[in-house]
């Protein structure tokens, strides 16, 4: 996630919206029970959207998701 709040997928790193990060993660945990998640946020990235990635994690039965941030930048 981008200090605007852009999220991308996968180490792809595809330009996803919200709506369709939840279906890419339902889709991957239905195939991967023990799917984990890792969200990499610039630090300045809005608080709102790291919670609306949590929560899509969440709905689509993630198990683990860790969360980092880093420098702008780097």
């Amino acid at each position: 996630m981008d200090a605007q709040g852009n999220l991308r997928l996968g180490t792809e790193a595809l330009p996803v919206t919200a709506e369709r990060l939840k279906a890419e993660l339902t889709s991957r945990a239905a195939g991967n029970p023990d799917l984990r998640m890792a969200i990499s946020a610039d630090k300045a990235a809005p608080f709102g959207q790291i919670v609306k990635v949590m929560d899509a994690a969440k709905e689509a039965k993630v198990k683990t998701v860790n969360a980092f941030t880093k420098e702008a930048g780097k």
